[in-house]
């Protein structure tokens, strides 16, 4: 076998679902585990079907995830144009090859009277298929004279180019990750090649390009499986050698049934595409998991796991170990159940890699913290004390909003299980000896423990509403690190507003 090539094909037709961003790293590691290339093609000749923007969108997505091809519309490459609708020329080329073959043959039918056809069947409570039983009634070049045949081209009648499928033929069929089956022919239609205007279908552009871009495997969704038998005869049509095939199993609804939706994404509340996509028509926008606040290098190691286990079934990986691992006959035959939970303990794992001084960066990038002045270093402080419970950086923030603003409401709940009808003179003791004492939190826990000691206080009745003047309600961390990080000023301040508040 020569060198590995393998090709990652959506049509512009919609954002990126996980499914698809699943094949494309599937392909990207295994080109980069055999030392192969990756190359991204856009298969846009559903013209009826096309979405404004989202071939950029589906560039966009894969940049996001890493997965960079090594050809496609956007880096070139020897083997272009990598969109279809830029090859038409070569389409015709072939077209004009397997015409001169016995597999293909010109149907004159209408769209009208297939339809009439199709009726007819179900009247009789049976399914019309354009096959080798029905094409010889049918209106086609199997069954016209030459004459005929080279009259209606004359009078320019449209017509499709339709797959002369062999009669009780059994082909065996090989696939990487299901093993070989078996095909009778007779269960196959003839499907159309090339379309009444001129463009081909997908199966007859897509063995097309793959011959010409030199794709060495192909692998994609089993959604394709039942094309398998058509896409091998095509290529002994041609005469060309057939690429081995991988058919991936689907990603599964949460609940295991069934293929996973954007439905179920709306219904169970989480991202099934990358980015953000907006409906250009209804300005709808649905979830992408970079808004969510997942990082890529999360987002892909969640995503590699749907379906293939690496050899010690290590959890985290870099792109470039998974790349390492990758293993075709490894990726499972059964579906993979998707689990939110799941995704988001990966991007709680990688939280918890990232440096103090990574995750800054990232928190800065919140509008809410621009007009709060406060400074790297304390919000490194804030970082250290709430990374652990975090699962996104956004969870830094909005957990730790107290830090940043001044509570101006008080939990109800809160309040009435914390202060009493002594707090308030509790608190407003506690407060002068703040103003003497060292912000360490050492010093603080030690300092509190010993003033609740000293007005025979269980620890409770001086934490409890202690954490309510300076968070707002019952939640948080440790009361002294929270005390440190405001500083003794802004925790007085509170304290004080508190005070007044319950009266």
């Amino acid at each position: 076998m020569g060198k590995v090539r393998v090709r990652f094909a959506p049509s512009p037709t919609g954002p990126l679902h996980l499914g698809g961003a699943r094949t494309a790293l599937y392909d990207y590691l295994f080109a980069k585990n055999k030392g192969g290339e990756f190359i991204l093609r856009i298969e846009d000749t559903d013209t009826a079907r096309y979405v404004e923007g989202a071939e950029d969108y589906i560039m966009e997505a894969l940049e996001w995830c890493g997965i960079i091809p090594d050809e496609s519309p956007k880096h070139g490459g020897n083997y272009g144009p990598y969109r279809q609708s830029e090859r038409r020329d070569i389409y015709e080329r072939y077209t004009e090859q397997i015409l001169k073959t016995d597999y293909a043959y010109i149907a004159f039918d209408t769209p009208e009277e297939l339809d009439e056809i199709r009726k007819e069947y179900e009247e009789k409570g049976e399914v019309f298929a354009y096959n080798n039983y029905t094409r010889n009634r049918l209106k086609n070049s199997l069954t016209l004279s030459e004459e005929e045949v080279g009259e209606l081209l004359q009078k320019k009648v449209p017509y499709v180019v339709r797959f002369k499928m062999p009669v009780d033929r059994i082909l065996q069929l090989e696939d990487i990750i299901r093993g070989n089956f078996s095909v009778n022919t007779n269960t196959l239609d003839d499907k159309v090649l090339v379309k009444n205007d001129g463009m081909p279908t997908y199966h007859f552009a897509n063995i097309i390009d793959d011959h010409e871009m030199k794709i060495s495997h192909v692998i994609r969704g089993e959604e394709w499986l039942p094309s398998l038998g058509l896409h091998t005869l095509l290529y002994e049509a041609m005469g060309w050698e057939a690429p081995q095939f991988a058919h991936l199993s689907l990603i599964l609804k949460p609940e295991g049934k069934g293929k996973l939706s954007k439905r179920d994404g709306d219904k169970f509340g989480f991202p099934v595409f990358p980015l953000n996509f907006t409906d250009s028509e209804t300005g709808a926008v649905s979830k992408g998991y970079r808004e969510e606040g997942y990082f890529p290098e999360a987002f892909i190691n969640f995503l590699a796991l749907l379906g293939w286990s690496p050899s010690d079934d290590k959890e985290i990986l870099t792109l470039d170990e998974m790349a390492k691992e990758f293993d075709l006959y490894k990726v499972h035959k059964a579906g993979a159940r998707f689990s939110k939970e799941k995704a988001e303990w990966f991007n709680h794992q990688y939280l918890q890699r990232k440096s103090d001084e990574e995750i800054l960066e990232l928190l800065k990038n919140f509008e809410e913290l621009e007009n709060t002045k406060i400074s790297d270093e304390k919000l490194l402080k804030i970082i250290s004390l709430m990374k652990e419970r975090a699962t996104f950086v956004k969870d830094i923030f909005e957990s730790g909003k107290f830090f940043f603003q001044r509570p101006v409401h008080y939990d109800e709940k809160a309040s009435k299980k914390a202060w009493g009808t002594e707090t308030s003179e509790t608190m407003t003791a506690l407060s002068a000896e703040l103003e003497k004492w060292d912000f360490e939190p050492e010093t603080l826990k030690q300092n509190i423990h010993d003033f609740a000691e000293s007005r025979s206080l269980g620890m409770g009745k001086v934490m409890m509403p202690l954490r309510l003047a300076l968070v707002g309600e019952l939640k948080g961390p440790d009361v002294p690190d929270i005390l440190h990080i405001l500083g003794k000023d802004e925790s007085l301040t509170r304290i004080k507003n508190t005070v007044n508040h319950m009266g």
